[in-house]
């Protein structure tokens, strides 16, 4: 779904409508322990991913106190729920492929629980690496397109060290390397400008397009998965025409 700017706006809005519900704090606090115990520090200013999801939090308006346990309990210095990265891969309507990042306590229960909703939503998992290799992972910045022009966000962007931009009505999308990610998040922030969403992401090499029922099941699918509470994050390479996502 990368380039899509309908697709990029209902996510931000949704992403909003999480974060006033509190159902966002849950993902965000085990993005924060994870990143504190994987980066191998619980200092910002040397654990990348940690700064990240600190930032992200913040923004959700999450308690500095809460901040300060979940990374305490990444780092060990609290007792608290273990939990591991996994990556599922599997298929969605009309053939999609389908990345699904979590994280979880009980594998068991997260795999069982995926696998239902790949099923129930007209999709089905896949094995390890069927389809990963049809995505690059990429640094991924979305800014709403009234914040600049076209040509004042590439030249920021570029010179910061972007590999690309695509700009259309609604948002310029700006992709990175993984390593220059971060570098050039900060410097389009330094420009007084604040992303619709900033993420390393997993862009596909190529979309499927869907139309109709299949449209409707791969939205229904995608949103339920986004909705689990163990899922971190949803990549998918499918296309809908703004009727269709309407």
């Amino acid at each position: 779904m990368s380039g899509h700017s309908k697709w990029h706006t209902i996510k931000h809005k949704k992403g909003a409508l999480d974060a006033k519900r509190g159902k966002i704090f849950t993902k965000l606090i085990k993005e924060i322990t994870i990143a504190a115990r994987s980066g191998g520090s619980g200092d910002v200013n040397i654990n990348a991913r940690l700064r990240k999801a600190v930032s992200d939090a913040k923004a959700a308006n999450m308690p500095n106190d809460t901040i300060d346990k979940a990374i305490k309990r990444g780092t060990g210095e609290l007792d608290g729920v273990s939990y591991d990265e996994i990556t599922y891969e599997g298929y969605g309507p009309g053939g999609v492929a389908v990345m699904i990042n979590t994280t979880t306590d009980n594998r068991n229960r997260t795999v069982s629980e995926i696998r239902h909703l790949l099923s129930k939503n007209g999709g089905n998992l896949g094995e390890s690496n069927s389809v990963s290799w049809m995505f690059n992972r990429k640094g991924q910045i979305v800014v709403d397109a009234t914040l600049k022009s076209e040509d004042e966000m590439m030249e920021i962007a570029l010179e910061a060290g972007a590999d690309d931009v695509t700009s259309d009505a609604d948002t310029h999308q700006i992709l990175t390397t993984p390593e220059d990610f971060h570098t050039v998040l900060e410097a389009i922030k330094a420009k007084g400008i604040e992303p619709m969403s900033a993420e390393l992401a997993m862009i596909p090499q190529n979309t499927i397009k869907l139309e109709g029922g299949d449209a409707t099941k791969m939205l229904k699918l995608y949103e339920a998965l986004d909705d689990h509470d163990d899922v971190q994050s949803v990549y998918a390479n499918f296309e809908i025409d703004d009727a269709d996502m309407e």
